[in-house]
């Protein structure tokens, strides 16, 4: 057996949607399951494992769409769009990207990140944050604005979100303003627009939210 590039702590899956289905599906059920198995044996993946994955426009040839369940395996999607004028004049002037790869230095150990890891989960939520948690996502479910509304999975990552939110403000207890800050990248990849078959931009679906569910 030969260990591929998918062992490894962090994996950048650049160009996700130009892979097959069956290697998308590979894929993600390694994110899920932190694991690979392979000709009858199961090999955990290293501890951490993170995952960012990178996808061109759904429109241009050669792309696979993802499944809205596989989809659902992502915690955030974030949208870059295109550089800024100074940012892209410093690519354009800078040295080659490639080249500072091999000038960066760590900025926090394994064993670091997995103890932050841990600190997430030991941040406080309460009965009435989950309250409002559970309108937010009850919201999506009913209004005919949405061909469907957020799966379980996504309340999870919407409220892992938040305690990682708070957990970097200093605080140990998740507020509905983390909820509302995380919303944009959580939610984005997961609603389709009824009406405009197609996902809505995810600050629309923030702004949508926040202002159609009151906080208890």
């Amino acid at each position: 057996f030969h260990p591929g590039p998918i062992f490894t702590q962090v994996l950048l899956a650049d160009e996700g949607n130009r892979a097959t289905p069956k290697t998308q599906s590979a894929l993600l059920e390694a994110m899920e399951e932190w694991q690979v198995t392979t000709e009858g044996e199961t090999r955990p993946l290293p501890e951490p494992f993170f995952v960012i994955a990178t996808q061109n426009p759904s429109h241009q040839v050669g792309t696979f769409p993802l499944p809205e369940s596989q989809l659902d395996r992502f915690l955030m999607r974030i949208r870059l769009g295109y550089p800024g004028a100074d940012a892209e004049r410093a690519l354009l002037q800078g040295t080659s990207r490639r080249t500072l790869l091999g000038q960066l230095a760590p900025c926090i150990s394994p064993d670091e990140l997995t103890h932050l890891c841990a600190g997430v989960n030991r941040v406080h939520a309460s009965s009435a944050l989950i309250d409002y948690l559970q309108a937010l996502i009850r919201y999506t479910r009913t209004p005919p604005e949405f061909t469907s509304g957020l799966s379980p999975r996504a309340g999870l990552a919407l409220l892992q979100a938040a305690r990682a939110w708070a957990l970097m403000d200093g605080r140990g207890e998740v507020l509905p303003e983390d909820l509302q800050a995380v919303i944009p990248g959580v939610v984005g990849h997961r609603l389709h627009a009824a009406d405009l078959h197609g996902r809505i931009n995810g600050a629309d679906i923030a702004s949508q939210l926040i202002a159609a569910v009151p906080i208890p």
